[in-house]
């Protein structure tokens, strides 16, 4: 796993609402460049708002986002022309195009399409069912075929970052063992930064370079996966250990 070199995501005192109630309150955090950083907590704490407003799927209402020392632009299509990309919760696939007319789109932003087939290739041999069900609709593949398409399909756009969100929602066991190993390859192998946000906290904080805990919009702890494991606070919250 990555090192915590410089800050290749910096955001400051974010601020995000939906109609007058806010999600998020001065939510500061780092992001350095080939780490693996993990956000946990509670369903409606605002792990899903904090990755779409990075992804620009959501307004900020104040605060500061920047990646690689720059502003990060407001519109979605920019912010994966700047090299990131969401794989949002629950997928999000088109489920009446193929296998790989799916990891086709994910490719759109290539400026140098001569790097399509390679990306192609890749996705094949990280997910070897992907090319077996190339010609077959997304829409029925199993669901860890699917969330596995969906990873699959950001990386087609070559990402410096990787925003996942709730992978293993849904998943059986064998697969979310699978969508993880997928996690730790990718980081180790090419050094691909990545922020994951994950109910699964126990998974999420094993993988993890470094950890936030995300309470009702406000961060209430961070540090090192290894340490927020054996803090108290969070295995009585988040990981089921008895008081």
């Amino acid at each position: 796993m990555g090192e915590g070199g410089g800050g290749l995501l910096e955001i400051a005192e974010l601020e995000v609402s939906y109609g007058g109630i806010k999600a998020l309150s001065g939510v500061s955090l780092r992001v350095g460049a080939g780490e693996i950083v993990a956000v946990i907590g509670a369903n409606g704490a605002g792990k899903s708002t904090l990755l779409k407003t990075i992804a620009g799927a959501k307004a900020a209402d104040s605060g500061s986002m920047r990646f690689e020392g720059r502003p990060l632009p407001k519109s979605s299509h920019e912010v994966v022309r700047q090299g990131l990309t969401l794989v949002p919760e629950g997928r999000r696939i088109f489920p009446t195009l193929t296998v790989r007319e799916n990891l086709l789109l994910g490719a759109y932003s290539c400026k140098d399409r001569s790097r399509v087939p390679a990306s192609l290739e890749r996705a094949h041999e990280l997910f070897p069912v992907l090319a077996e069900r190339a010609s077959q609709a997304g829409g029925t593949l199993s669901g860890g075929e699917q969330q596995m398409l969906a990873v699959a399909r950001a990386l087609m756009s070559e990402p410096r970052l990787l925003l996942l969100d709730e992978p293993s929602l849904g998943l059986a066991p064998m697969v979310v063992d699978l969508v993880f190993d997928t996690i730790i390859r990718l980081n180790e192998e090419t050094g691909l930064t990545i922020l994951l946000v994950e109910q699964n906290a126990g998974m999420a904080l094993d993988v993890c370079d470094r950890a936030y805990v995300l309470e009702t919009g406000r961060i209430k702890l961070e540090g090192p996966g290894e340490e927020l494991l054996a803090d108290r606070r969070v295995q009585e919250s988040y990981l089921g250990v008895g008081a």
